[in-house]
């Protein structure tokens, strides 16, 4: 039993290491790399703790080398989603009474895994199942997985604290009790670390899970699997499965213990989801908590009082770094007609100089997109913009899929700021810009607001503060993660919670405690030390 009120370690946000030539770290993940490229492995299911495997298997390719097959993994199907609601839910009762700083201990644990011995397989298993380069791998696998972890324990710790007054002769208490029922995690391809934290933030607050990951990130996943594992999880507090959406949505979302829901994906995926948990809701024992981070139609919105070099190095990083796949990136941009010929200029000498290609050769800036599907949607959003009167390619524009899915970084400018690439999200390396007249900056600010129906991230760039100002609040609806001279990249735990309005999400704020209160329902008590006697008050008296 718990006999004392615990402070946990003060949370720092994990240093991101430089793998320079000739240091230790670099060394390190060269040599993972090449261990884990040449070696094929056969990934299991875990259910109930237990490695799970169908027999049906499907393989697991480089995404910039396609025909090297770096693993196997064993597909489910719906008796294996039945089996890790049941598990999920038999452990349910016993994590739950676990005392919270032993659930603390095992997820301080699982960071200090990452941050040591585990550091460059979970950063080499991101590189090659998700194409990511060695420093958008430590940024993401290792940093942000690590923070996501010892911020959220620490949050816990907060939640915990929060207690209400009292008034005589009473006790008032506040406990935060984990949901009835079970989590659905449904996890992204682009972020190990969401995909980590979607599952291990409601567990962290004494829920348990089921997790389906993407197909194209099943290879880091086992790695997380493996150091929540040894980190100490019980059985059946995340139990991860590899079946498809259909096959997990039809019996989840008809589940009568079906708690809530974990997402990170697109729009239309989320929005079906929603429809059909509000079809069910007669079915569930409770309301269900409904949580998800649905992508962006991001923007960088420049003044003309802006540094031209700044703007230039802004949007190649925002635009693509991980070739565009992120829900941040910056995807459109609006630019005065008086700096933007020097903003052009830097950026075609940058453009010229960035390379592109495998994982291994550290001096690539960017690497594949994730898959075929994934190419082909791009490539038609590119040749579109090809065969179109009010757009130019004015960098970029060529693809090829022979060995790997490469898309070269593509810059658009559009003659129409409606058009369907300053609209949709692509999810690619393309950025597509829109060059305003100067004087109309404020028009140009309510252009921004109303041509994208998501509300994620975007910046503002401007040395003029009432420029800043204006923007600020004119665009204080327009993007919930909101950058001043810088790019809407890059959010920290800790420090910019992550999450977004509109068609982009609701907004309950990943890196921050805003999360870990959906996962609980708060119950109080009052306790009265000296309960009355009589049921007559003295305004009844009539002396």
């Amino acid at each position: 039993m718990t006999k004392g009120f615990f402070n946990v370690p003060v949370p720092k946000n994990e240093p991101v290491k430089s793998y320079l030539p000739g240091s230790p770290e670099r060394k390190e993940l060269k040599a993972v790399l090449a261990e884990l490229k040449n070696r094929k492995i056969d990934i299991p299911m875990f259910i109930g703790g237990n490695e799970v495997r169908s027999g049906v298997t499907a393989t697991i390719p480089l995404p910039h080398d396609h025909r090297h097959i770096i693993g196997v993994y064993h597909k489910g199907d719906a008796d294996h989603v039945n089996q890790a609601i049941t598990s999920a839910m038999n452990a349910k009762e016993k994590w739950e009474d676990l005392p919270w700083e032993q659930r603390a201990a095992i997820f301080l644990k699982a960071a200090d895994l990452i941050a040591g011995p585990y550091r460059a397989k979970m950063n080499a298993a991101t590189m090659l199942g998700q194409s990511k380069n060695v420093h958008q791998a430590e940024i993401d696998a290792a940093c942000e997985m690590i923070d996501f972890l010892r911020f959220n324990v620490s949050f816990m710790e907060q939640i915990y604290r929060q207690q209400p007054g009292s008034g005589p002769q009473s006790w008032n208490r506040l406990e935060q009790r984990p949901l009835e029922g079970f989590i659905f995690a449904l996890t992204p391809f682009n972020f190990t670390s969401i995909a980590g934290n979607l599952p291990s933030s409601p567990a962290i607050m004494g829920n348990t899970v089921v997790w389906k990951p993407s197909r194209t990130a099943i290879y880091s996943a086992n790695v997380l699997m493996e150091i929540f594992n040894e980190a100490g999880l019980p059985a059946g507090v995340i139990n991860l499965i590899l079946v498809d959406g259909p096959t997990a949505g039809d019996i989840i979302f008809s589940h009568p213990d079906f708690g809530g829901i974990h997402f990170t994906g697109g729009t239309t995926t989320f929005q079906r989801i929603w429809k059909t948990i509000g079809s069910n809701i007669a079915k569930y024992k409770t309301y269900p908590r409904i949580v998800g981070e649905t992508g962006g139609k991001d923007f960088v919105m420049v003044h003309e009082s802006a540094d031209p070099k700044e703007i230039s190095t802004a949007l190649i990083r925002g635009a693509f770094e991980y070739q565009g796949q992120k829900c941040s990136a910056a995807s459109r941009a609006y630019i005065p007609d008086t700096i933007w010929e020097q903003i052009n200029a830097f950026m075609q000498a940058d453009l010229a100089d960035l390379k592109m290609g495998d994982v291994e050769d550290f001096s690539n800036f960017m690497n594949a997109v994730i898959d075929e599907k994934s190419f082909d949607d791009i490539v038609e959003y590119i040749e579109n913009a090809r065969n179109s009167n009010t757009v130019k390619i004015i960098a970029g524009g060529k693809y090829d899929k022979s060995k790997g899915f490469f898309i070269e970084p593509t810059v658009l400018l559009s003659e129409d700021p409606q058009y369907v690439t300053m609209v949709e999200e692509i999810f690619g390396p393309v950025l597509t810009i829109y060059v305003y007249q100067a004087n109309r900056f404020e028009e140009t600010l309510e252009l921004v607001d109303q041509t994208s129906p998501y509300s994620l991230t975007g910046a503002i760039f401007a040395k003029d503060r009432y420029a800043i100002d204006l923007a600020t609040r004119m665009l204080r609806n327009s993007a919930v993660n909101f950058y001043i001279n810088d790019k809407p990249t890059g959010a920290v735990v800790g420090q910019q919670p992550f999450g977004g309005t509109r068609a982009s999400g609701t907004n309950d704020k990943a890196g921050s405690m805003i999360n870990l209160l959906r996962w609980v329902s708060p119950r109080t008590i009052k306790e009265n030390f000296l309960p009355p006697k009589d049921y007559r008050y003295p305004f009844m008296s009539e002396k």
